[in-house]
């Protein structure tokens, strides 16, 4: 689907009349502008108005309303934390990829965190440095979980107190060095990346912050309306994200490109998609013209050649472009990073984003139990 419609193609798939279409455009529902070709006419934004006829076809049924709710891209939950507009990832009224221009993680936590105070991620040893990684990170994060109070009746402040130990601690399991500077720069040390290569780092992370509710945070979320713990909201996303079809992207982009400089781009993506599998690291349902934290990402890297054939190739055969998935297989491979690098720097970004939701359900004093459409068998 093209970004923008003519009037006659909105029209069709609304299936209302002009009047109604321009009610949608002055309430700010439909985004519009002038035709490139002739400014006499009107173009409008073909998302907007997939998501009206998405939820005009659905109708008022109270069950299927509800069923709807937790469908891909129709979030029932309100936030004031992030949100995607019209291609511009949103972190509390800022665009996430200029703010990737120069803050740290920890200043991204106080935005996300509406802190007034420093935030600051310390980090003890965690044993020998090559037992850091995924396993380290779940059985670090269970442990506290495990003796962590529980969340209800606390105030905000004191949970990103614990919010912020759980981190420090998660940067730690995940190959921070000890101490207390900006976790970048201790990440940076305990990789043996040079200062260019740390700033990168910084990039990703804070682009990596939060993108809404994506399934683990809305997997913190669940843990968090129960009144777990916070370490045990965090946990809750780490194991959501650990999927492949969800932190685990970046790596299988990993073996894309190991594919591709055995048997070539072509026939790398060939087999892939050979096995109705969807291809890694490339287009998103939010991002249609482009994700752009890929792009602002890939800006601060180093040419790959394989990964440039791969994104000729995988273009060329889907018309999709890269996603941030894509990018940081590109600088893991830039920077000679773990091979699981994409997956550590996902879990440690997101654990901001994942914190600040889980405070905001908390607050918000709501449990989030969906019902269940049964149909199986009756007695």
């Amino acid at each position: 689907m093209s970004e923008w419609l003519s009037r006659e193609e909105a029209l069709g798939r609304l299936k209302v009349r002009a009047q109604t279409l321009y009610a949608y455009v002055s309430r700010g529902r439909i985004g519009m502008r002038p035709d490139e070709e002739d400014p006499r006419r009107s173009q409008y934004r073909a998302d907007d108005i997939a998501a009206l006829a998405t939820r005009r076809a659905r109708g008022r049924r109270p069950s299927v309303i509800a069923e709807s709710a937790i469908a891909w891209g129709e979030p029932a939950i309100a936030t004031s934390i992030s949100t995607i507009l019209h291609g511009h990832l949103v972190y509390r009224g800022q665009d996430a990829v200029a703010l990737s221009d120069e803050a740290t993680l920890e200043e991204m936590a106080g935005v996300l965190w509406a802190s007034p105070n420093q935030v600051r991620f310390r980090s003890q040893s965690t044993g020998r440095p090559d037992q850091s990684g995924r396993s380290a990170a779940f059985a670090q994060l269970a442990s506290l979980a495990g003796e962590g109070r529980t969340s209800l009746g606390r105030s905000p402040a004191s949970l990103y107190g614990d919010a912020a130990q759980a981190i420090g601690m998660l940067a730690g399991a995940l190959g921070a060095v000890p101490g207390m500077d900006a976790v970048h720069s201790r990440l940076a040390q305990g990789w043996s990346v040079d200062t260019a290569g740390a700033d990168t780092i910084r990039r990703a992370l804070v682009l990596l912050a939060d993108h809404e509710l994506n399934a683990s945070t809305f997997a913190a979320r669940v843990a968090a309306s129960t009144g777990a713990p916070v370490a045990a909201c965090l946990l809750a996303g780490l194991s959501a994200l650990s999927g492949p079809r969800h932190g685990g992207a970046g790596e299988a982009v990993m073996q894309l490109a190991d594919d591709a400089s055995r048997h070539g781009a072509d026939a790398a993506i060939r087999r892939w998609l050979d096995h109705e599998r969807p291809l890694p690291g490339f287009g998103h349902p939010l991002y249609p013209d482009g994700d752009p934290r890929a792009a602002a990402l890939l800006s601060t890297i180093d040419g790959d050649v394989i990964l440039s054939s791969l994104r000729d190739a995988a273009f060329a055969a889907t018309g999709m472009r890269p996603n941030v998935d894509f990018a940081l297989a590109a600088l893991t491979r830039s920077l000679r990073l773990p091979s699981d690098a994409p997956f550590r720097l996902f879990a440690l970004g997101r654990s901001i984003g994942w914190a600040a939701h889980a405070v905001e359900q908390i607050t918000s004093g709501s449990l989030i139990r969906p019902r269940g459409r049964y149909e199986g068998l009756l007695p």
